[in-house]
């Protein structure tokens, strides 16, 4: 019983309870603060009317009530003067306390991140990392070095080799005259007239001719 009496009347300290509370306090100050104006403006206007009708002591009547009325609002203005500051201080703490939890509340995180995750854990991990690098590092060289009849080749006799064809073409570079001389254009010859042709003689007419040239000799 006692406990649910006291869990019954614990939000009534919650700050947002309170701010709740203190507000509407506030804005009851503030309309009997608006009644009490209307009352003073009242019983001026009331004085006003006793002067003018001479009546003197009604029109003092009117101004004490007035007076009265005008400290009371310089109290209620107090009241309200005292609510806000409540109010401000209330709110602040309030931050306060919300910043201190959010603050717990992270430490508590990170503690427990601290707690799972252990030292040793992380030197572990570190160590599985290196050793996964190495493996991938001896994995790629097995992998580019040659093989079959590209590894039997010595290096040392590849780049003598390379070093001597090198050389080699150096020294035809040197060999080489610095200029070369103009090429010498050669006209093809005119064609040569053509002289008419012998016609061809059969064998009779050889004989005849090779005997008629004896003859001619005697």
């Amino acid at each position: 019983m006692f406990s649910h009496f006291f869990n019954k009347r614990k939000p009534q300290h919650d700050p947002i309870t309170v701010l709740e509370k203190l507000n509407e306090t506030l804005e009851l100050l503030e309309k009997k603060e608006d009644v009490l104006l209307k009352k003073v403006n009242a019983e001026k206007e009331k004085a006003i009317e006793f002067i003018r009708g001479k009546n003197k002591r009604g029109a003092a009547q009117c101004v004490k009530r007035k007076k009265m009325y005008e400290q009371q609002i310089e109290q209620l203005g107090n009241f309200q003067l005292r609510i806000h500051d409540q109010m401000i201080m209330l709110e602040g703490a309030t931050v306060t306390t919300e910043t201190v939890a959010a603050l717990r509340t992270g430490a508590a995180a990170m503690k427990a991140v601290q707690k799972a995750t252990k030292i040793d854990d992380v030197d572990k991990t570190m160590d599985e990392i290196t050793q996964q690098t190495e493996n991938m590092r001896m994995i790629q060289e097995a992998l580019s070095s040659p093989i079959g009849a590209a590894s039997e080749f010595d290096e040392d006799e590849l780049e003598a080799e390379l070093e001597e064809l090198e050389a080699c073409e150096l020294e035809e570079q040197l060999l080489q005259p610095a200029t070369t001389a103009p090429a010498v254009s050669v006209q093809a010859p005119a064609p040569a007239e053509r002289k008419p042709t012998r016609p061809v003689m059969s064998t009779s007419e050889l004989d005849e001719l090779t005997a008629l040239q004896a003859e001619m000799a005697l």
